[in-house]
This record gives structure tokens, C-alpha cells and sequence, in this order.
């Protein structure tokens, strides 16, 4: 059996037959009609939106937050501050503005009403938004935290912007034309031949039984795993060539949708154990993996692929 294995490059897209392993894919693309055009879009504005809201609503509080402002929502690890909620509100806001027509998936919002993320499903452009992704290391007041928004449209993502403001980086990635960094242009490269891969992996915490069975297989020979902290953070390590890969095992769009992006603009990755692209609308065979580049994609693949 022979599969295609897609792979980014410079915004083009190669396929190269290899063996039954799962391939790594390209995100999705639009299945009906053209994408839409970003050419009255301004992307900068896009940018000032993020910073301004994390400026206005999530620095402030950082280190900050009273034991009112915290919040579980599902468990004592799943948290949600009221940095999380206002910056949400101040996003939705300021990128419907930006674009008119156009709708928001929030991860708040989503909370509340599940009912939100039908718009991943609909015509309207969507503004895929994780005010604060890394809420746990923001409450413990680690800088490791990001404002993840992603424009979609009809299950496209078509640009991406990963902010940290404490540590003082903004990735911007649009689908065909590259992604950067702070202005400069990334690279994901190939890790070193023999080199042991650094992998981060869903955390333990967040895994059901199952799910960390399936995850153990990445702890064999020339690979090193270890817990993730913020997902958006991760992505962009392997877009910069700091880690090799991710192995995720839950598929929430605003976790997700920004750093994939990122990464494939940054000539890496990605696909499910299934061999499919990743669907920001849901429904994927996970694990998923991105990486920072196909044959290291297919490595993780193939090792989660034999334990499902």
C-alpha cells in the first residue's frame, strides 16, 4: 500500500509516495468555493487588535489576580480567569470590526454555549481565539502564555497571530506567503541526523487512561517526551527549531488552529494517525501530531499509529 505524503514548502504542496506508515498532511483546505480575500483585510490591524488586548486585559492582571478572579470550570486543572473572559470579550469586539460579516469562536464562548462552534461549519469567516492559552502558567504568574487567534474560512485557516506578551513575541503566520517572527522570517529546518527528537506531548493531566497508553509509545529509543505547557508555545518551537514535535491528543480548534499554521508556513508538518489532514471543525482520528518537518511527522505517526 502506498500513501501521499504532503508536506509544506515556500506555500506549495509536494507529494511524495512512501510506505503504509500514516502520512503527514497539509492542513485542510476549503472544500467548496474560493477562500476568502484578505486583500481588504489589514492584517496589521489584526496585530494591534491582539496587543491591545492583551495590554488592556491580561498584562495588568498578570501576577496580579485575586483568588475571586480564578475560576474552575471542569476540574482543578482546568482554569479560567477573568483575564481570560474580558480579553475574549475585547477580541470579539475589535476582529469583528476589523471584518464585518464575519463570527467568533472563543473558547469561553464555546464553554458556554457549545452551540458556538457551529460556526466552524458555516459560511461566515471565523475568528478562532484563545485569549489566554496557558491559563494554568499564567495563574502560577510563568510567562509562558499566549493570545492564539486563527481567520478561517469554510475550515481554511488563512492566517494566524501567536502572541506572548511577557516574553515579548508575536508570530504571524498567512497561509501561501510564510510565517515570521517579531519580522523575521522562520524556519522549522530538519532536526540533526541521530539526533534524540524533543517531543512535547499532551500533558498527563489532562489524559484519560487510554490516551496516555497510546502516548507511552513515544517514549522508546531517540525520543524524549515531556508534558506540554502552552500548546500555542509549542507550535511555535518547532517553528523556530527549538523542539521537533507535538503529539496531541485533543483537538479544540483554539488550541490548535494558530500553531498549525504556523508551523506548516514554517515549512513543517502535520497529520492525524488516520493519515488525514487535521480539521479545525472537529471529528479527527487522534492522536495528531505536528512536526518540524515530514519525516519526522511520519516517525511519530507511525509509533502512535501501531498503538491504536
Amino acid at each position: 500500500m502506498i500513501e501521499a505524503l504532503r508536506t509544506q514548502d515556500a506555500g506549495e504542496t509536494a507529494i511524495t509516495p512512501i510506505a503504509a506508515t500514516p502520512p503527514a498532511a497539509t492542513p485542510a483546505t476549503a472544500p467548496d468555493g474560493p477562500s476568502l480575500d484578505l486583500s481588504a483585510l489589514d492584517l496589521a490591524a489584526v496585530e494591534a487588535a491582539v496587543r491591545r488586548a492583551a495590554a488592556d486585559e491580561i498584562m495588568p492582571r498578570f501576577r496580579q489576580l485575586a483568588a475571586e478572579d480564578i475560576v474552575e470550570k471542569n476540574g482543578p486543572h482546568d482554569l479560567v480567569t477573568v483575564a481570560d473572559r474580558l480579553a475574549e470579550e475585547h477580541l470579539t469586539a475589535s476582529l469583528t470590526a476589523l471584518l464585518p460579516g464575519s463570527l467568533v469562536v472563543g473558547e469561553e464562548a464555546v464553554h458556554a454555549d457549545p452551540g458556538v462552534l457551529d460556526a466552524l461549519h458555516g459560511d461566515a469567516p471565523v475568528w478562532i481565539v484563545d485569549p489566554v492559552d496557558g491559563t494554568r502558567q499564567f495563574v502560577h504568574g510563568d510567562p509562558g502564555f499566549c493570545t492564539l487567534v486563527a481567520l478561517a474560512h469554510r475550515g481554511e485557516v488563512l492566517a494566524s497571530w501567536t502572541y506572548a506578551p511577557a516574553l515579548g513575541l508575536m508570530a504571524i503566520a498567512r497561509r501561501g506567503a510564510g510565517a515570521r517572527l517579531n519580522g523575521v522570517p522562520l524556519q522549522a529546518g530538519s532536526p540533526s541526523a541521530g539526533a534524540v527528537l524533543d517531543v512535547a506531548t499532551s500533558h498527563y493531566d489532562f489524559t484519560d487512561d487510554d490516551q496516555k497508553r497510546v502516548l507511552a509509545t513515544l517514549d522508546t529509543g531517540g525520543i524524549a517526551p515531556r508534558p506540554c505547557g502552552s500548546a500555542g508555545l509549542e507550535y511555535l518551537h518547532i517553528a523556530r527549531g527549538e523542539i521537533d514535535a507535538t503529539a496531541f491528543s485533543w483537538e479544540n480548534a483554539w488550541d490548535h488552529a494558530a500553531g498549525l499554521l504556523l508551523v506548516h508556513e514554517a515549512g513543517g508538518a502535520s497529520g492525524t494517525v488516520a493519515g488525514q489532514p487535521f480539521r479545525i471543525e472537529g471529528g479527527n482520528a487522534l492522536p495528531f501530531t505536528a512536526a518540524r518537518d515530514a519525516e519526522t511527522a511520519r516517525r511519530i505517526l507511525g509509533l502512535l499509529a501501531a498503538a491504536n
